[in-house]
């Protein structure tokens, strides 16, 4: 056989494999994982190999390692959508879970793809502190706050992010006028006093949580800026 005819056959049989490929294996929901933030779990998926996105609807389910028995989300059994909020399912931080998805269209069902072993407390981002400040004569009162979250302690509070971790806190400080940032605050408190400003300048402060054990950094939170009479 020419050759170039024996590299035509064997396109066409790779091309027909392809096409003929069972739709429980095309339809499988690929890349399902967690992404958490401040304990908010959500998990994502994105449509199988096979140009199905339209059309296609997404049953979930979730457990705790250990356990044996799957549970359904009602809340997105049979979405459209390529997540599924998992937060309240997966309440405890230090618990291991699991999640999967099945895809269905036109009549057709997936195989489940599940995630890989998830634990909030190792995997969850953090948010910037929410910074407040208050200027007093030439002196700036600098607040943080954590994230919020939605674990919510006895009184019907939301807990601290400090509950969980070790926090420190980076508090920077820019002087606008002359375009310099240098560092204004590192440690544990809440609560920081800037001293030594220069009057008729303007300045802007910036912070950061730092999470020791991780060796993690939140971003930077949005600058809070004031004008020094």
């Amino acid at each position: 056989m020419p050759k170039h005819c024996f590299l035509g056959l064997l396109i066409m049989l790779l091309t027909t494999a392809t096409e003929t490929q069972p739709a429980h294996v095309s339809l499988k929901p690929q890349k399902v994982q967690f992404q958490s933030r401040n304990f908010h779990n959500i998990l994502h998926w994105q449509p199988g190999n096979s140009l199905t996105s339209n059309g296609s609807v997404y049953f979930v389910q979730y457990k705790t390692y250990g356990q044996g028995q799957w549970k359904d989300k009602n809340d997105c059994w049979g979405t459209t959508a390529l997540f599924c909020d998992l937060t309240k399912e997966t309440l405890d931080p230090y618990e291991p879970y699991y999640g999967r998805v099945m895809m269905a269209w036109a009549g057709s069902y997936s195989e489940w793809t599940r995630t890989p072993r998830f634990t909030p407390w190792w995997e969850t981002k953090l948010d910037p502190p929410v910074v407040t400040i208050t200027r007093v004569n030439a002196s700036l009162r600098v607040r943080l706050r954590p994230p919020e979250l939605p674990h919510r302690n006895q009184t019907g509070k939301n807990t601290s992010m400090e509950n969980y971790y070790n926090l420190v806190y980076r508090v920077s400080i820019i002087n606008n006028s002359l375009e310099k940032e240098q560092k204004a605050y590192e440690g544990t408190q809440r609560a920081v006093e800037i001293q030594g400003l220069t009057p008729h300048c303007s300045y802007c402060v910036v912070a950061e949580m730092y999470q020791p054990m991780f060796d993690r950094r939140s971003p930077r939170s949005k600058e809070r800026c004031v004008q020094i009479p």
